[in-house]
């Protein structure tokens, strides 16, 4: 049964911003190639939130590419870089990409708190997501493994 992954990251500095973003697009780069990933989005809320919204074929596979590459990379230096981190897992028979209001409403519902070392007055209280759904942006597709190189 396909497998939905939400993630919710909130910088707690503007400095943070050019690391991030470099290390967004090589995960972006990375889960495009990923076995087992479906779809996926990146998108922002007014809040300053930065979202992840994947699906894959199953949990494995999202595990697989969490544990590797430039995502394992990138995870440690967010624990300096933000002051809010939550992610919402389920499974859903249809496989199909949620809205930004679901993936709002499963993070607020199911979602947990991931570690910061610099955690906001709003993560403290265990709030897994702010006040506003994602605006999606960069739509990410399974790049074909038979297609030629760019």
């Amino acid at each position: 049964m396909p497998f939905i992954s939400v993630t919710r990251l909130h910088l707690r500095s503007w400095r943070y911003f050019p690391g991030f973003f470099v290390y967004t697009m090589a995960a972006a780069r990375q889960v495009r190639r990923a076995e087992g990933f479906i779809e996926g989005t990146l998108g922002g809320d007014p809040e300053r939130g930065n979202w992840t919204i994947t699906v894959w074929r199953d949990e494995a596979s999202m595990r697989a590419y969490r544990n590797s590459g430039p995502h394992l990379q990138a995870m440690p230096k967010l624990l300096n870089w933000c002051d809010e981190a939550s992610f919402a897992h389920w499974t859903d028979e249809t496989g199909s990409l949620p809205s930004g209001p679901v993936a709002l409403e499963r993070l607020r519902s199911s979602g947990r708190t991931s570690k910061v070392r610099h955690p906001s007055p709003r993560h403290d209280a265990g709030r897994t997501a702010g006040d506003h759904p994602p605006v999606t942006g960069l739509s990410l597709k399974p790049k074909a493994a038979d297609a030629p190189p760019r």
